[in-house]
């Protein structure tokens, strides 16, 4: 196999690779809307206020190693985070669903942490194909080689506390925002402009309520989808980014986190 075939192989996976680490992972600070439940608004005003927890709390409820089988967890570094304040959307109505997308939280939460959640498939394990067997293998061979490397799930997984009714509005929010914004919009995250191209509603139960989403996005000409989830539980938001590079690129279905989803809601209670 040639040199310039394996550079392009090579080329073409970061460049879905990056097109998508640019939308599933972010980090910061920032609340929404009142819950609701298949079309209806339930009020609260007669319920006991939710603790809002502390940093400290939640360091001891979010998803550390151990708690899912066959994942690895690890605090997110520098490189795995946005900043707040880094995405923006072209349409206001979206900015909550542009936030927790790039795993930055809607609203205001008073206190936030992250951590992110790794699963290799047994065939990534075996790592990257060196040049000299890169060589070997005819251009197929060493596409499907390398895509193997990158069949890892990586799923940003936080827990955002909110004062008062704040998560129960922030998720009423985001609910009505998923719906308005279906057909994609503009974002740009760190300077980079990509487009969302839709927000598919999906089934999942999680915590006190729940929303759920297939988001398809576009950057250079390289088309990616993340799964989203946010689910409630008391004054807490837990969320999930989650893609899968070598899926996206085959064109392949990959599924919510629902280990890790499960995971942290049962550590919620």
């Amino acid at each position: 196999m040639s040199a310039t075939a394996i550079r392009r192989t090579v080329l073409a996976a970061s460049a879905v690779s990056l097109a998508l680490v640019v939308t599933a992972c972010g980090g910061g600070e920032q609340g929404g809307e009142d819950k609701q439940a298949k079309g209806g608004t339930t009020s609260t005003s007669d319920k006991p206020a939710a603790k809002t927890l502390t940093a400290a709390e939640l360091e001891k409820l979010v998803v550390a190693q151990g708690d899912v089988e066959g994942h690895k967890i690890t605090k997110p570094g520098k490189a795995d985070v946005f900043a707040p304040g880094s995405v923006s959307v072209e349409k206001a109505e979206c900015d909550a669903v542009g936030q927790v997308l790039s795993a930055l939280p809607a609203g205001k939460p008073t206190a936030t942490v992250q951590r992110l959640v790794v699963q290799e498939s047994e065939a990534s394990k075996k790592g990257m194909p060196s040049m000299e067997e890169l060589a070997e293998m005819t251009e197929k061979e060493a596409e499907e080689a390398t895509l193997d490397s990158l069949d890892i799930t990586k799923t940003m997984t936080s827990l955002w506390s909110y004062e008062d009714d704040g998560a129960e509005q922030t998720l009423a929010t985001l609910r009505e925002a998923g719906k308005k914004c279906a057909g994609g919009f503009a974002m740009t995250i760190d300077g980079e402009k990509q487009q969302v191209t839709k927000v598919s509603e999906e089934k999942l139960t999680a915590g006190e309520d729940a929303v759920a989403w297939t988001v398809g996005t576009t950057q250079d000409g390289s088309a990616g989808e993340t799964k989203v989830v946010v689910f409630r539980q008391g004054a807490t938001l837990a969320g999930f980014s989650s893609f899968n590079i070598a899926a996206v690129t085959r064109g392949e279905a990959f599924e919510q986190p629902t280990a890790v989803v499960e995971a942290q809601a049962t550590k919620l209670g």
